[in-house]
């Protein structure tokens, strides 16, 4: 095996979904299709050309998949998103409306702050520590 290519992210609109992805977390979006059920198949990713896991956003379809939304793994941080320059993305989520739930921390691994997406999941915004000649 070489990647996991998708993560399913359980989510309420398709629409709101990717603007927040895609505006507030600068993802982009790789793909938005109709399927033939009448459902989509929509797809962003953080950076460019397909290097890192993808989140395919999928609407709720029942009251159990609603029931998971913002809560798709029990309140723990569930995503984690890397960056090469926290001090820049931090400010520009911010500014674009991001929820942080707790000032940057800086700790022996990286660079830390925890966010929370547009329905509660909650995510660390990281910028690992350089880790050249530590192995």
């Amino acid at each position: 095996m070489r990647r996991v290519a998708l993560v399913t992210l359980v989510v309420d609109d398709h629409d709101e979904a990717i603007r927040f992805y895609t505006e507030a977390l600068g993802f982009r979006l790789v793909e938005d299709a109709p399927r033939p059920d009448g459902s989509r198949w929509v797809v962003v990713e953080p950076g460019t050309g397909g290097a890192g896991t993808g989140l395919l956003l999928a609407r709720a379809k029942d009251e159990a998949q609603r029931g998971r939304i913002g809560d798709q793994t029990g309140g723990r941080v569930g995503f984690f998103l890397h960056t090469d320059d926290f001090a820049r993305d931090h400010a520009r989520m911010l500014a674009s409306g991001v929820r942080f739930l707790e000032e940057p921390r800086h700790e022996p691994y990286g660079s830390v702050a925890v966010f929370e997406d547009l329905y509660g999941n909650r995510w660390d915004l990281l910028q690992p520590a350089d880790r050249a000649g530590a192995d």
